[in-house]
């Protein structure tokens, strides 16, 4: 059973790294839980302490993650309409790969400011702009976050490795 909390817990923390680039995978969530599966193996110490602090760390960001992008349009003068169509545009740039991911909420929040004001195209430029800033910050918050919880998982299972292998007789 530990083998397979490792490898569930390994898999899950892959999946946070990729959710904090992709917005339709969880990001640090998921890597906790893949932390959180490695202390329920028998072979790890519980340390409830660690998992209620990095549960905590892991809720938080995944809170302010959902106003990061909206408080750049806001900063930027962007509207409720830019800051909506920042999200739609993510959604439709992970159709387009990595730069569809990048630039689809730049061009969903322009498209949105265009459409609430048409004849103010520096206030949505500069509005997408901020949007664009809030994506990136969002992104690398929860990209560096999952690859803390990444580390954390390799380094308590490599402190243990050979407690995993070692089979009773």
């Amino acid at each position: 059973m530990d083998i397979f909390l490792l490898i569930l817990g390994f898999l899950l923390i892959i999946i946070g790294l990729a959710g904090s680039l992709l917005p339709v995978l969880p990001g640090p969530l998921a890597s906790w839980v893949g932390l959180l599966l490695l202390y329920l193996t028998n072979v790890i110490p519980n340390d409830w302490t660690f998992i209620g602090v990095t549960f905590a760390i892991a809720l938080i960001i995944t809170v302010i993650d959902n106003f990061i992008p909206a408080i750049g349009t806001k900063k930027f003068g962007g509207t409720k309409f830019g800051v909506r169509g920042s999200m739609v545009g993510l959604i439709i740039g992970m159709f387009f790969g990595p730069l569809g991911i990048i630039f689809g909420p730049f061009l969903g929040a322009f498209i949105g400011e265009i459409l609430n004001d048409s004849r103010n195209g520096q206030k949505a430029l500069k509005a997408a702009f901020g949007s664009f800033i809030g994506f990136l910050t969002s992104t690398l918050l929860k990209f560096i976050m999952s690859l803390v919880f990444a580390g954390l998982f390799i380094a308590k299972f490599w402190e243990y490795k050979s407690a995993f292998f070692t089979f009773n007789q």
